[in-house]
């Protein structure tokens, strides 16, 4: 009786063993298939994060006001405003932890959602097929040339959103096993944007090293549902399906719309561009400015353990934002020598890490002694 009961077991073991693939196809179709509703309920939850009503006890917002300020670029990584931070209100302080877990998990979900559109995006025709922004192209091509890359890169998007969830945990046993919490994630992320960095032969990081999520998602069913109809058409009438390729023939536009057709159509200098030329090599100086940009959180992380006493004092924060302004003073030196026509000649793409690396040294107005001085 008990060797039937194993032979029994034992063939059902491959039926069960299948299961957990099944349900993640299933639960990729749902994703795909209703994305426009998955996107609104991901933002609902981000919203969690700071409408929840309720008067606030004073040592539960000290708690979270604790974990969130006087951070490198913690501020700029949470999607939440850091004014609404510090004035959010909570009831108890299982809360202040409740809130970070939350933000974290629907954080990492959005990153597995993202994968799992790209992927039904790369198996569209190519016609309805969305363009690729600069900054989706130059990363997808290293994501696919590099799987060390991929891994690094999610590693690095991985810590960046649950570092504030760490630093909570952390709290709970003191100040001293929160600061070494702190510089431990601040240079597990600095060596991972190395490696970045000498994966990519010296080319400057991209905030996130990973593609975005570029379509709208309603747009994304729109497409599936078109591409389910023509495929649908095409076996009714075979004179749209080629018969050496397999491949079906575009539907023509109308004749009202043929402008936007056009300009649809129209090529870029970077869209001809190889993805991997779309930032430029650098060196010497310009070598010396990434990895100046890379360590600046590491080395605020640890002057900000070494003053931890002191909130008020400005060493930390006038040494963070120094190496900061310098590092980007100093890539601008090196493109300006280096890159035909200064400047001007950068891509859309560098431009655009351009400008957000400026825009980030806003938030040194939320950080360290001029939070405290001034900001606060």
């Amino acid at each position: 009786m008990a060797m039937e009961r194993v032979r029994h077991a034992s063939a059902q073991m491959p039926d069960v063993l299948s299961l957990p693939p099944k349900w993640l196809n299933t639960y990729g179709e749902f994703i795909t298939r209703n994305a426009g509703a998955v996107s609104q309920i991901e933002t609902a939850l981000r919203s969690l994060t700071y409408i929840i009503p309720g008067r606030a006890t004073r040592t539960a917002r000290s708690m979270m006001v604790a974990a969130i300020e006087n951070r490198n670029l913690l501020l700029s990584l949470v999607s939440i405003p850091p004014s609404i931070h510090t004035d959010l209100l909570y009831q108890n302080a299982t809360l202040a932890y409740g809130l970070p877990t939350v933000h974290s998990g629907v954080q990492l979900l959005s990153l597995y959602h993202d994968s799992l559109l790209a992927r039904t995006i790369s198996r569209l025709p190519g016609v309805l097929k969305p363009h690729p922004t600069p900054h989706n192209r130059y990363t997808r091509f290293w994501t696919q040339k590099s799987l060390i890359y991929k891994r690094v890169a999610l590693a690095l998007q991985t810590i960046k959103y649950t570092e504030l969830l760490w630093e909570m945990v952390a709290k709970r046993r003191g100040e001293r096993v929160r600061w070494r919490v702190v510089v431990l994630l601040e240079a597990i992320k600095a060596i991972c944007r190395l490696i970045l960095l000498r994966l990519t032969n010296s080319r400057p990081l991209l905030t996130p090293p990973l593609p975005e999520r570029e379509v709208d998602p309603t747009t994304l069913e729109e497409s599936i549902r078109d591409e389910s109809e023509e495929s649908s058409q095409s076996e009714r009438d075979g004179s749209w399906m080629m018969p050496r390729t397999g491949l079906t023939l575009p539907t023509l536009p109308n004749s009202s719309d043929i402008s936007s057709y056009l300009l649809s159509k129209v090529l870029t200098a970077d869209d001809i561009k190889p993805a991997k030329a779309l930032l430029h090599r650098v060196q010497g100086q310009g070598q010396l400015a990434e990895c100046l940009y890379i360590i600046r959180p590491l080395i605020f992380a640890l002057a900000m353990q070494r003053w931890s006493g002191d909130k008020k004092s400005w060493r930390p924060w006038l040494l963070g934002l120094s190496i900061e302004y310098g590092a980007r003073q100093l890539a601008k030196k090196d493109f300006q020598e280096r890159v035909a026509g200064g400047l001007r000649g950068l891509t859309n793409l560098e431009r655009e890490e351009m400008q957000k690396r400026g825009w980030a040294l806003g938030w040194w107005a939320m950080r360290g002694a001029f939070y405290e001085n001034i900001t606060k």
